[in-house]
């Protein structure tokens, strides 16, 4: 398996997990169950520590630059973000009446999805030390010391800590992952759930898969015409980052292939570790796409009124209090609940609905969100005054 790339591990995991799922052997989906749920458990712990040890270093690495290329790359994230949401609302105010039988909603299983899914035959936690807006925080804090004090003790501290973190991640992470995504597709293969509430939305999210390209490719072309790179060329290096996210559902998990990618395709490496991090935390353009889409396709079903003036206050909150949800399977749409209650007006049951259509297909919007944070990385990387470096290729 060493002479294979990542990328045809992880599709290699996907097929073999959905064939195992297919069997409807209980045993083997408990046992894949349970290495899901002990590696799963270290990710959550390792996961503050990539981002202390990668944004620390990062933008102390970066000098007195740090606070305006800090506060660019958030504006940045944002700005990408609400862009994705507008976009979701024009396409989908357009083609959703003519693909919805508007305001006939008859759907009654609003059951949670994960409900279905096997058990691990033991539950195994480990607590990380601190949670990931902690971390990043925290990050923040000793990334801009390090950038204006004078001393080398805390930064020959935090770049030995950023190669334990690099020694984790290559020794243990990375050849473990396609185990880990090969588990998860059996699992919801076997419980069957997920693709009942897709077939019923099948066109909803065919739309919304579309939404994720166009705006990878907008936000690439953006990208590549400010370096002189193809764009789809980005784009290809990138695979190894989506099909993680796809398996994994974690911004964060995934960050270990995204800083890989985003370093293939030419990133400063000091700019990549200190963009990509934090990328995971606070850009969400795919999260956002698909909370856009399938609330409007709830509220269109459900026959709400509903205007662009009205809804965009809900898409400029998203894009506020999602920050640091893609570190968690299904985090935005939890992160996003209050908003879609209070804002958009759903019940419980149609609450209870959104989570559901939303897990279904938070593997593609989470893909979305960490192939966009390579974009994104390269606009940061070109701001700074790096150009992207043949040598990384």
């Amino acid at each position: 398996m060493k002479k294979f790339g990542l990328l045809p591990k992880l599709i290699l995991g996907i097929l073999a997990g959905i064939a195992i799922g297919k069997m409807k052997v209980l045993f083997v989906v408990e046992l894949l169950a349970t290495f899901n749920n002990i590696f799963g458990s270290f990710l959550g712990f390792i996961i503050p520590l990539i981002i202390i040890g990668f944004v620390a270093p990062g933008i102390g690495n970066l000098g007195k630059s740090a606070g305006k290329l800090l506060g660019g790359s958030t504006i940045l994230a944002y700005v990408s973000t609400i862009i994705a949401g507008s976009f979701a609302y024009v396409v989908d105010t357009n083609i959703f009446p003519k693909l919805l039988n508007v305001g006939s909603f008859i759907l009654h299983d609003t059951t949670n999805p994960e409900e279905a899914l096997v058990k691990s035959l033991i539950n195994i936690k480990i607590a990380p030390l601190m949670d990931v807006m902690t971390a990043l925080v925290l990050a923040f804090v000793l990334g801009l010391g390090i950038a204006y004090l004078k001393e080398d003790t805390v930064k020959k501290f935090m770049d030995e800590f950023q190669l334990i973190v690099e020694g984790t991640i290559k020794s243990v992470i990375i050849p473990l992952l396609p185990f880990h995504i090969s588990g998860i597709f059996a699992n919801m293969t076997y419980a069957g759930k997920v693709e009942m509430i897709i077939a019923v939305f099948a066109k909803v999210f065919v739309v919304i898969i579309i939404l994720h390209i166009l705006i990878l490719l907008f936000q690439y072309t953006v990208a590549g015409s400010l370096n002189g790179k193809n764009p789809i060329s980005l784009i290809r290096n990138m695979l190894p980052a989506y099909f993680t996210a796809v398996g994994t559902q974690s911004s964060a998990a995934t960050i270990p292939v995204t800083l890989a990618q985003t370093k293939k395709n030419g990133a400063n490496d000091g700019i990549a570790e200190f963009t990509v991090p934090l990328f995971a935390t606070i850009h969400l353009s795919g999260s956002t796409i698909t909370l856009t889409s399938c609330s409007l396709a709830i509220m269109m079903l459900e026959g709400m009124n509903f205007s662009f003036s009205s809804y965009f206050g809900f898409i400029l909150m998203l894009g506020v209090t999602m920050v640091a949800a893609p570190g968690v399977p299904g985090g935005a749409v939890m992160a996003a609940l209050g908003l879609i209650q209070s804002m958009l007006g759903f019940n419980a049951e149609l609450s209870s609905l959104m989570i559901a259509l939303y897990l279904a297909q938070d593997s593609f919007g989470t893909a979305c969100n960490v192939t966009g944070d390579g974009a994104l990385a390269l606009i940061v990387n070109k701001f700074a005054g790096f150009s992207l470096d043949k040598a990384n290729k």
